[in-house]
């Protein structure tokens, strides 16, 4: 592995690891925008965006781009998130390069008006959609009531009210203040030639121009709330849960995702054992999303309405009983496993790979060798994860619950 970094003279930073090894190149733009950095006005805007670049350029029409890519035979996306958007695609090595080319240019997209006005039923079809799902609403509606006011509970994708009254123009301002190459990182990983890619970047960003970029990271607690809420056509209680935790910069965070292996990793951790194989829950897991200058631990139950408080009084107690009694070597020694199993597969690809070197850079300004991450997971102690229940205490927690009415 070969990492090489490069900043262009308008901020674009230029991050590769060359493996040699590979037999496939993968590529992307990490935007470090989302919806924590949208107005109340124009909520959704990130994710909305996200969808209009794929509608093509000036020169470039919506057919072209998806020929285009199918001729490259590339797998390729983009996802938003609440701090960023990421547009990437994996290749044969040969494709990469024109890959990279279409790419540079899909980044200044034309936000076409007739576009825009096509999309937005696009993406209030999907609101919908996803408020047709439980699990998806219960999380976004509790991350709102644990953040409010902070920013990151923003929804990713909007709602109606920001949606339909939102307007193209609104969107190519946004695009201009957030979109500019010194709130940009170029990601390649795989095998490739580093001249060439940094050849193609800077003849195709180059004229790209620098803003002022900001972004609030203020730390923030949560809220401690509760709220209930019935809903036509269920037939389960879905239960969400949110508490604070570290964040990404935070040295703790490989202690803080062990930890939530070992309470609601989806088998045999203390979630597993005392609520799904239990038959007292269908389904009860617990994550860690470690964020920019905050952190979040969620926990998602979906249980018989009947067992609705029964549950809650056992998460409670799965919450004390690590107050109570240290955790045990086992315990953290099955969740390294885990843990580690997980990223070493991930980054064998370069698909992988590239999403860990891009996000280690947009929150860290740092490259990481998969053997420094695997080395750092080794290293957390028991005494790791009781100081960090100390620091971060998980009750009280806030919570949003959706029952059958």
């Amino acid at each position: 592995m070969q990492f090489k970094h490069k900043k262009l003279s308008n901020g674009l930073d230029i991050i590769t690891e060359v493996n040699k090894d590979a037999q496939s190149a993968a590529f992307g733009f990490f935007v470090k925008t989302g919806s924590r950095d949208e107005t109340q006005q124009i909520g959704g805007v990130s994710h909305y965006l996200e969808h209009m670049f794929f509608k093509g350029t000036d020169e470039l029409s919506t057919h072209d781009v998806n020929r285009r890519f199918d001729e490259l035979g590339a797998i390729y996306n983009a996802m938003t998130s609440e701090e960023n958007t990421i547009f990437y695609s994996a290749t044969l090595p040969a494709q990469l390069y024109e890959a990279v080319k279409l790419w540079c240019q899909l980044m200044r997209p034309a936000l076409r008006d007739e576009d825009f006005n096509m999309e937005k039923n696009v993406i209030l079809e999907e609101i919908a959609m996803y408020k047709d799902i439980p699990e998806y609403d219960v999380i976004d509606k509790c991350r709102h009531l644990h953040f409010s006011p902070h920013p990151c509970g923003n929804s990713v994708l909007g709602d109606n009210d920001t949606i339909s009254p939102m307007t193209a123009e609104q969107m190519r301002e946004y695009f201009s203040r957030r979109y500019a190459p010194n709130n940009t990182t170029a990601v390649a990983a795989g095998n490739f030639d580093y001249e060439k890619i940094c050849e193609i970047l800077e003849a195709g960003c180059a004229d790209w121009q620098p803003k002022q970029v900001d972004r609030k990271t203020d730390f923030f607690a949560g809220t401690g709330q509760k709220e209930h809420q019935n809903k036509k056509n269920l037939t389960c209680q879905h239960i969400c849960l949110a508490c604070p935790t570290v964040s990404y910069q935070d040295k703790r965070a490989y202690a803080a995702m062990l930890l939530a292996k070992i309470i609601g990793d989806d088998i045999g951790s203390r979630f597993f054992w005392q609520l799904v194989d239990t038959a007292i829950a269908e389904m009860a897991t617990m994550h860690c999303e470690a964020m920019d200058g905050v952190g979040l631990y969620y926990s998602y139950i979906r249980t018989p309405k009947e067992n609705g408080s029964k549950v809650m009084q056992i998460v409670e107690d799965i919450f004390k009983s690590l107050y109570k009694e240290r955790i045990s070597a086992d315990e953290l020694q099955k969740a390294k496993n885990k843990v580690l199993s997980a990223i070493t597969i991930k980054n064998e690809i370069p698909m992988g790979r590239l999403l860990e070197l891009g996000f280690n850079w947009v929150y860290l300004k740092e490259y990481r060798p998969i053997e420094e991450e695997i080395e750092k997971i080794k290293k957390v102690t028991i005494d790791d994860l009781t100081a960090l229940l100390a620091d971060f205490p998980l009750v009280p927690f806030t919570q949003f619950s959706l029952s059958p009415q």
